[in-house]
């Protein structure tokens, strides 16, 4: 049973129209304080939707939520006062330093000494030597990591990041993904949408994946890789079109997924002979194949087996 006095966050029915068309069908879940929880979902899925709803940026039209255990609704300012967010981009005065751009955060927060809050977040954070640039001339990963700083300011309590890590290059965004850990670590709960399956898999205490409006899974990343079967085979064909044959012919005894224009994901129990089947019945169908690979279950596999397909979700 949950302990509701250790929660950061309790949703339950949330539901959100736009012009008619529901976004938001019936989504209900729960965050640990201290924890980082990845909301996963293809482009349109509800994301940034539910975390709109959340920071108390739009109303529900339906359900309830309580955040830092105050009512959304009830009590927005109080929310408000504990929470930070980081949209997907970096929502920083580019004509500014990047100690003008901390200052004023905290002068706006009420900090005693903004001088010396950014002068510390610019240190932590590795911008100390382009402190009095103007950010217009910071590079992607050097805003994001101002951005959050400026996040910081007031020592939050829970942080919400829609899609921390986009536009960045693979160094700056393995660098955010150390800055999200190390906040979970000095206990500050982490709430961040992604499209990016690999990085809900390696930052995330718990994950849940929103399709069609709804939460259709949730658990920690083994338990969601167990909803899948326990190996896949990945494989790879020279066109569009013997894909299609092979799937045709595969569907008869396997359970098949069209994974790319040229590849197929077939499930099978790990063992030898059902793997063995699967090359035997291509054989038997006259049917090449341009390589294969197997692999136990990814958060890939499991958001196939949910959405049953990959449209705006990448694995890397």
């Amino acid at each position: 049973m949950t302990d509701t006095n250790n929660l950061a966050i309790e949703v339950a029915h949330l539901q959100k129209s736009f012009k008619g068309a529901r976004v938001l069908e019936d989504v209900s879940f729960t965050v640990p304080q201290g924890t980082i929880f990845a909301l996963l979902g293809s482009n349109g899925a509800g994301k940034t939707t539910t975390i709109n709803i959340l920071t108390t940026l739009i109303k529900a039209d339906s359900g309830t939520a309580r955040v830092m255990g105050h009512d959304f609704a009830l009590s927005p300012s109080a929310v408000r006062n504990q929470i930070s967010l980081t949209g997907q981009f970096a929502a920083v005065d580019h004509m500014l330093t990047g100690r003008e751009n901390l200052e004023l955060i905290a002068l706006l927060r009420h900090e005693p000494a903004a001088h010396a809050v950014a002068t510390t977040l610019l240190s932590d954070f590795g911008l100390a030597h382009t402190a009095d640039r103007r950010v217009m001339t910071y590079s992607g990963g050097m805003r994001r990591r101002l951005d959050i700083a400026m996040g910081l300011i007031g020592k939050p309590s829970l942080l919400f990041f829609d899609e921390p890590t986009t536009g960045l290059d693979p160094e700056a965004r393995q660098e955010m993904w150390t800055r999200i850990r190390s906040l979970s670590t000095s206990g500050t709960t982490v709430f961040l949408t992604t499209q990016q399956l690999d990085e809900a898999d390696a930052l995330a205490d718990t994950i849940a994946i929103l399709h069609q409006g709804k939460i259709e899974a949730s658990g920690t990343s083994a338990e969601l890789k167990r909803l899948v079967s326990s190996s896949t085979v990945l494989l790879e064909f020279s066109s569009g079109s013997i894909r299609d044959t092979a799937m045709k012919l595969l569907q008869e005894h396997h359970t098949v997924h069209a994974h790319t224009a040229e590849t197929l994901v077939v499930d099978t129990d790990g063992h030898a002979s059902a793997v063995a089947d699967i090359f035997v019945t291509l054989r038997d169908g006259n049917i090449e194949i341009a390589g294969f690979s197997q692999r136990t279950p990814s958060l890939d596999d499991v958001f196939f087996h949910i959405a049953g397909d990959h449209t705006g979700v990448t694995s890397s």
